[in-house]
């Protein structure tokens, strides 16, 4: 699961990248080929649920035979309350077809203020007993800081009072 966590965090980087000046994402499906190479399909469409739909198909059927992948797309979660816009990271391993994990990034927008990255919450860890959580987020880091530009706004506009 390690690898497919580095991965989700390269490419959770480059859609913080994305959406840092206000621009909204077009949702990705990430994912390491057989032979190691990574790939990224965007899923543009003219509906955003039905582009984000289409991609948890895609995550759920495999359809590129990829050994990990990870969809990102742009939603909005509930916290104590408070509506946060957020990049959900939906990850898979294929090694463990039936392992899932989702993460959340919540951040402000520009706007009012300046672009904030919040705090990294786990919406879902399912069938994932067997793996090290620990080690998991410290290769979705690991990954983030392997995105030049996605890495420079991340550590820029982190903060994690929410």
């Amino acid at each position: 699961m390690q690898t497919a966590f580095e991965l989700a965090g390269f490419f959770a980087a480059h859609g913080i990248w994305c959406v840092s000046d206000g621009s909204p994402l077009t949702p990705m499906l990430a994912y390491t080929a057989a032979n190691g190479e990574r790939q990224m399909l965007r899923l543009a469409h003219e509906d955003l649920e039905q582009a984000v739909s289409a991609g948890k198909q895609q995550l759920a059927d495999n359809e590129v035979n990829a050994n990990d992948a990870a969809l990102i797309f742009d939603a909005v979660i509930h916290v104590d309350g408070e509506s946060l816009d957020s990049l959900i990271v939906e990850i898979r391993s294929y090694f463990s077809p039936h392992s899932e994990a989702v993460l959340a990034i919540p951040f402000s927008p520009p706007g009012e203020g300046p672009f904030r990255i919040h705090k990294v919450k786990l919406v879902e860890w399912k069938g994932c007993e067997d793996f090290d959580m620990e080690a998991a987020f410290e290769a979705f880091f690991q990954g983030v800081e392997g995105h030049e530009q996605g890495a420079s706004i991340w550590e820029q506009s982190l903060d994690e009072s929410k």
